[in-house]
């Protein structure tokens, strides 16, 4: 009597005689994957994944599968598309640029916030309830009919381009969002403390938070500094020939910030490189900068 054939587990329409050398199932080649010794099927291999660790870098972060920098890109992309919204649609940049405080008149002219408020004049900025600047002028840049203009935006994303990646391989995804966010509110927040009356606009905090992050990376990393020394050179170069178009305060806030968290990333204990005890740090951070822009507020209104 002729024995029946055998067929893939998988795909019963397939004729095989190759087993899997883990589950001694049979297999169709579009089921077979190379081992070690010999070939397993895809749910083995599945299976086998779940048990592994993934494996983590230095500062706590899941090392990417894929390679390519997919957060630095849509970061990229975001401030794009709000340039564009900002170049169409009139009256953004006044509305979501980082500005402290000031008053407005019924026509929409600003005036400069002393303390006083006068009759007919609302005071508007951070000082006024409108916290939400201080994350979305991060993500506005001068218009093109102002000085600088568009060359603000292409400088922005070059250095976040070139810089980005890079942190972002080392930090892995979350923490180098959590980076980039928490370093543009660190920069909004000192153009809150020195310049509250000043609107600023563009991704700089954001760009030297990751800047530092990047000098601290690489002593954390032991690599040669001698190239890295040049870079930070050219970003404290760029602080201050800039601060005559953009806000230094800015630039400061963003560095300051950005070195802080990566060194806590890099230097913490072996025991608090954790997921949670890294979140834990960040909302810290965040309870910091609040208290600021809290304190400074009521220096401003006068309130208790």
């Amino acid at each position: 009597m002729e024995a029946a054939p055998t067929v893939c587990h998988r795909h019963p329409s397939y004729e095989t005689y190759v087993r899997c050398t883990r589950c001694d199932r049979y297999m169709c080649p579009d089921c077979m994957r190379e081992a070690a010794v010999g070939h397993h099927c895809v749910d083995c291999v599945r299976e086998g994944r779940r048990s592994v660790r993934r494996a983590r870098s230095v500062f706590g972060g899941a090392v990417p599968r894929a390679a390519k920098p997919v957060v630095t890109y849509a970061l990229m992309g975001l401030n794009a598309v709000a340039y564009v919204v900002q170049v169409a649609v009139a009256g953004v940049t006044d509305r979501f640029g980082m500005l402290g405080a000031a008053l407005t008149d019924p026509a929409g002219a600003q005036y400069y916030y002393r303390g006083e408020t006068f009759a007919g004049l609302d005071l508007v900025g951070v000082a006024g309830g409108e916290w939400y600047r201080l994350l979305t002028g991060g993500f506005l840049h001068l218009p093109p009919d102002e000085s600088f203009g568009v060359m603000h935006l292409v400088f922005n994303m070059f250095a976040l381009w070139n810089v980005g990646r890079a942190v972002e391989e080392q930090l892995g995804r979350a923490r180098y969002l959590a980076l980039y966010l928490l370093s543009t509110l660190g920069g909004s927040v000192l153009v809150y403390v020195l310049a509250p009356d000043t609107l600023t606009v563009g991704a700089s905090g954001a760009i030297f938070g990751l800047g530092a992050a990047y000098y601290v990376i690489s002593r954390r990393l032991g690599r040669d500094m001698q190239p890295v020394n040049r870079f930070m050179a050219v970003l404290l170069l760029w602080m201050a020939v800039s601060a005559a178009v953009t806000s230094w305060q800015g630039h400061l806030g963003g560095l300051l910030t950005g070195g802080l968290v990566t060194y806590a990333l890099a230097y913490a204990p072996v025991r608090l490189r954790t997921s949670v005890a890294q979140c834990a740090g960040g909302a810290a951070l965040l309870v910091v900068l609040a208290l600021v822009v809290a304190v400074r507020t009521a220096s401003l209104t006068g309130a208790a």
